[in-house]
Formats: structure tokens, sequence, C-alpha cells
């Protein structure tokens, strides 16, 4: 399993995504909730739309850390043929 560029610098903006939600919402409950909500717009882009989305365990840590916005980021990429193809 190859790890590209584009994986770890989305995986990067992730992390500076939730901490600024951390830092704006101040509770762990709602990003638990924001994580549960982006894996599962994640499996919904799947098996929905039907795009080829791979979930590997990076895409699953950018959808923990990011929510809804990282699903949707690695969705873009997807679609773009540029990363979790």
């Amino acid at each position: 399993m190859v790890v590209g560029i584009t994986e770890i610098s989305v995986l990067i903006l992730a992390a500076v995504v939730a901490y600024v939600l951390y830092k704006v919402l101040k509770t762990a409950t709602s990003l638990a909730v924001n994580a549960v909500l982006g894996i599962l717009t994640l499996i919904a882009a799947k098996f929905l739309l039907g795009l080829e989305i791979a979930i590997t365990w990076i895409a699953v840590l950018i959808c923990a850390i990011g929510g809804i916005f990282g699903a949707l980021v690695i969705i873009v990429l997807n679609y773009l043929k540029l990363a979790f193809v």
C-alpha cells in the first residue's frame, strides 16, 4: 500500500480542521458525532452514488478527524481521480 502526498496533505488539513472545531465546539461529544457523520457520509457516497472510494485506514482517519468536511474532501479527490481510487 503506497501512501501518496495527497493523502498525507489531506490528513494534515483534516487535523487542522479538527483542532479548529475542537476550539470552537469545546466538547468531545460534538466531535464524536461529527466523526460518525463523516464516516457515514463516506459510506453513503460509496454505495449510494456508486463511487469507487478505497476505504483505507487513512480515509477512515480523515473522516474521523475531519467529519463531514473530511468525507467531502475524500469524495472530491476521488471524483477527480487524484486520490482514494
